[in-house]
C-alpha cells in the first residue's frame, strides 16, 4: 500500500514537472525580440534671409501704411531741422514720395520754385547722398550657389530652412536619409544622436542639440532576415558654422535641401514620417 502511495506521487510529481517545463518554453517562444533602436538628426541650417512677402501680405501693409498716414498727425519737421537746411529739403522730398507711395503718383501738390532753384537742390541732394554714403548697389538676395545648384553650399536659399541629408549605401541600393546611428546600452538618446552626427558627418561643424526629447519617431517596414521591430528616434539640431565632411565609408554624399527638395529624394515611406518635423518655409 505505502510502495503504490509512493509511486503514485512520483509519477504526479514527474507529470507537475514536464508542464512546467513546458510552459515555461512555451513563454520564451512566444516573447517578441526587443526592437533595434537608431538615433537620428534633423540638423537645420536656419534662413538667415528675411522672407519675401506674398501679394496678399503686401497689399495688407500698404493699406495699413495708408491708414496709418492717414490718421496721423502732420510731423513736426520745422522743429527737427533747420528751415531752408538740405536736411529739411530731403526729408520734404522723401516724404513725398512716402505719401505718393501710399496714396497714388498724383496726390500732393508741387513747390512753385523755379527750374534753376529745383535743379541746384537737386544736385546738393545727390552731393549730400554720395557723401552720407547713400546710392550704394545693394546685395543681391539671390546667391551664385542657387544660380550655380550648388547643393553642397550653406549659402543657397537663404530665406529657406535648409537640413542636411546624407546618401549612404544601405542593403545594396543607396538611399538618402538624415544623418543616424545605433545606441550603446545605456547610453542616453539625445549623446548617441550626437556622437553618430560626429561618427558621419566630422568634428569640423558647429552644432548643438536642441533637446534632450526627441521630435519624432520612424518605424520602417521589418525586412524578412530581421524580424525585430526598428525604431529611430529624431533630434532637432542646429548648425552655426562649419560644413558637412562625411568620415564613414558608407556615405557616398550630401546635400542641404528645402522641404520640398528633400520629398524627391527619400523613399515614400520615409518621407510620411519626417514630413511634419520638418518646416514648410
Amino acid at each position: 500500500m505505502l510502495s503504490a502511495t509512493l509511486h503514485r506521487s512520483s509519477t504526479t510529481v514527474r507529470t507537475s514537472l514536464r508542464r512546467t517545463i513546458a510552459t515555461e518554453a512555451t513563454t520564451l517562444s512566444s516573447t517578441p525580440p526587443r526592437p533595434q533602436i537608431s538615433a537620428a538628426v534633423i540638423l537645420n541650417r536656419s534662413p538667415f534671409l528675411t522672407r519675401t512677402p506674398s501679394l496678399f501680405e503686401r497689399a495688407y501693409y500698404a493699406y495699413q501704411a495708408r491708414v496709418r498716414r492717414a490718421l496721423h498727425n502732420p510731423f513736426p519737421f520745422d522743429f527737427y531741422f533747420k528751415q531752408g537746411s538740405l536736411l529739411e529739403k530731403r526729408f520734404i522730398q522723401e516724404e513725398r514720395k512716402r505719401e505718393r507711395r501710399a496714396f497714388g503718383p498724383q496726390f500732393g501738390k508741387e513747390e512753385n520754385v523755379s527750374e534753376e532753384e529745383r535743379a541746384a537742390t537737386k544736385a546738393a541732394l545727390e552731393t549730400l547722398a554720395q557723401q552720407e554714403g547713400e546710392g550704394e548697389e545693394i546685395v543681391t538676395r539671390v546667391h551664385p550657389a542657387d544660380t550655380s545648384r550648388d547643393y553642397k553650399s550653406l549659402d543657397r536659399h537663404g530665406p529657406r530652412n535648409l537640413y542636411l541629408l546624407l546618401q549612404a549605401s544601405e542593403g545594396g541600393r543607396d538611399i538618402w536619409r538624415f544623418p543616424q546611428g545605433g545606441s550603446e546600452k545605456g547610453e542616453p538618446l539625445h549623446q548617441a544622436a550626437y556622437r553618430d552626427l560626429q561618427a558621419e558627418c566630422g568634428d569640423h561643424m558647429d552644432t548643438w542639440i536642441v533637446s534632450r526629447n526627441p521630435i519624432g519617431v520612424y518605424k520602417p517596414p521589418p525586412p524578412p532576415s530581421t524580424p525585430s521591430e526598428q525604431l529611430t528616434f529624431f533630434f532637432k539640431a542646429h548648425i552655426m558654422a562649419g560644413q558637412c565632411q562625411p568620415q564613414h565609408a558608407s556615405i557616398k554624399d550630401f546635400a542641404w535641401l528645402t522641404k520640398q527638395e528633400i520629398e524627391s529624394r527619400v523613399d515614400q515611406h520615409y518621407w510620411d514620417s519626417v514630413k511634419d518635423m520638418l518646416s514648410d518655409y
